[in-house]
């Protein structure tokens, strides 16, 4: 009996995730790539000989045992990634006004630190922590179970606002900001965001935070040859242009134009904008196509690339938040006078037990309307105007940047920089947007993507459809495979590849 024919389109972690399992349970695999580079948000780049992260910048719950730990074995990629714990007593850093917070791994430690700040607030803290740990084990997303463990936590939290939430547990509106510190890493917004969004990502990394030693690229150079191994492909410079349909189903994708490739299925692991433009079917109905198009989504990123004279600027091993306005919140929301209102900053691990950074990155908030004058061109041909553009606001950043870190600014020998238009160019990310679909409570399910469409052997993964970040991509992963396996049986699977 022939192999059932599954063609993914994109090779970021989504895609090249559905590859590894499918191909591992005797499906035919082949993954579309349209670029010279696989990986998507997984992808780095080089300048000087130095490695630069464009998306993956560390990742959370990777311990022994962990959530993630059990993912990326069952994924095959455990072996082949070696990775740098970050600093216990302080993975993240939030700095405010003119103090800085540090958050250390575990409970307790977390308890006993942020009581330290605010020693009023022991109570309250712990009665955060605790909704923190019950709605993040009441998903999938921690329990690794084939059912949601409380439906009724998941389905109260969804709805609730992260401020809400916090506001009406912790009474130190000082201690309410400094506990949304790491709003970056999925940018929330005031009055939308759900609370179930914080307390995942909140849990990931209380659990243990890491960065990959040389690099993302790795998971997707592993999974690449896991792929092949199981007999499937990865064709980079496959340029998916059209999803063919008749009148019931999929019949294949055309690649760069001409090229045909028949499939059984297809999955597209491309933002659900970019997906529809490949279909021309009455399977989708108008209406499906504006209520995705009119979807809200994140705010992009100005990112400021760092290179460091060698031997001079000690590795931090810690993720950097500053907030010029004095809270979390709102930094989406400047002009030319309040930008940057903050920024995040890190730097890369290149080798084991790291003692100098050579390469790090600031970023800071930028929307896609400030460069929307250069849509249509191409990286590296945008102009004179572009370049000025980004230089300026290179140093505007820097500036900022220097007030935190004197040393570290004249430490700095040449830095590059990127916009939400190269963030876009290089993903498909509609408007360059960090996380794709914005998550709005208030929208309920019309922010929702789902991993179906109305083309029953057409689906859709990545960061749209469950979460962003590696923990929500691979769960958004199991999501749709369930399609093929059923999830009991991929959850069965995870436990045996311990």
């Amino acid at each position: 009996m022939s192999k059932k024919r599954v063609i993914i389109i994109g090779s970021g972690m989504g895609g090249l995730s559905c590859g590894v399992v499918l191909a591992k349970n005797g499906y035919d695999v082949t993954v579309l790539e349209q670029s010279a580079q696989i990986g998507g948000c997984l992808q780095c780049f080089y300048r000087h000989g130095q490695h630069f992260e464009t998306g993956m910048h560390f990742i959370g719950s990777a311990g022994e045992g962990q959530t993630l730990d059990m993912l990326l074995r069952y994924l095959e990629v455990r072996n082949d990634l070696q990775l740098s714990a970050l600093d216990t007593t302080a993975y993240d850093i939030v700095s405010l006004g003119d103090r800085r917070y540090r958050f250390p791994n575990g409970r307790e430690a977390f308890l006993d630190q942020m009581s330290s700040y605010f020693p009023h607030q022991r109570q309250q803290l712990t009665d955060y922590f605790n909704l923190v740990e019950r709605v993040a084990s009441a998903s999938t997303l921690h329990s690794l179970k084939h059912a949601d463990h409380d439906n009724a936590i998941n389905a109260t939290y969804q709805l609730k606002s992260i401020n809400g939430v916090i506001d009406s547990i912790i009474t130190d509106p000082l201690l309410s900001d400094v506990l949304v510190g790491n709003l970056p890493l999925y940018a929330a917004e005031k009055d939308k965001t759900p609370f179930s969004t914080h307390a995942f990502i909140m849990d990931f990394y209380n659990q243990s935070a890491w960065r990959i030693v040389g690099g993302s690229n790795h998971i997707a150079a592993s999974m690449r040859r896991t792929i092949e191994r199981y007999g499937g492909r990865v064709l980079t410079r496959h340029k998916a242009t059209r999803i063919l349909c008749d009148d019931t189903h999929a019949t294949g994708v055309e690649v760069n134009g001409d090229a045909f490739f028949p499939a059984d299925y297809v999955i597209s692991g491309a933002h659900p904008m970019r997906t529809l433009e490949l279909i021309d079917s009455r399977l989708i109905r108008p209406a499906f196509r504006q209520r995705i198009n009119s979807m809200p989504q994140t705010v992009g990123s100005f990112s400021l690339y760092l290179q460091f004279k060698e031997h001079t600027e000690p590795y931090m091993n810690s993720n950097y938040y500053r907030y010029n306005a004095g809270t979390p919140w709102g930094c989406e929301v400047y002009d030319d006078r309040t930008w940057p209102k903050g920024y995040l900053y890190m730097h890369f691990c290149n080798e084991p037990q790291q003692q100098y950074a050579t390469t790090g990155v600031i970023l800071s908030y930028m929307h896609m309307s400030e460069v929307e004058q250069w849509m249509g061109t191409k990286v590296g041909h945008r102009g004179a105007a572009y370049d000025d553009f980004k230089q300026q606001k290179a140093e505007r950043l820097l500036e900022s940047f220097r007030q935190e870190f004197p040393d570290a600014y004249r430490h700095i020998e040449h830095y590059y920089t990127s916009t939400p238009l190269t963030y876009r160019d290089y993903t498909g990310t509609e408007a360059g947007s960090m996380y794709g679909i914005a998550r709005d409570f208030n929208a309920g399910a019309a922010c929702r993507v789902p991993h179906r469409t109305k083309i029953p052997n057409v689906l859709q993964t990545g960061q749209n459809i469950n979460s962003h970040g590696i923990l929500g991509v691979i769960v958004g992963t199991i999501v749709t495979c369930s399609e093929f396996l059923t999830a009991q049986t991929i959850y069965e699977q995870i436990k045996h590849s311990l």
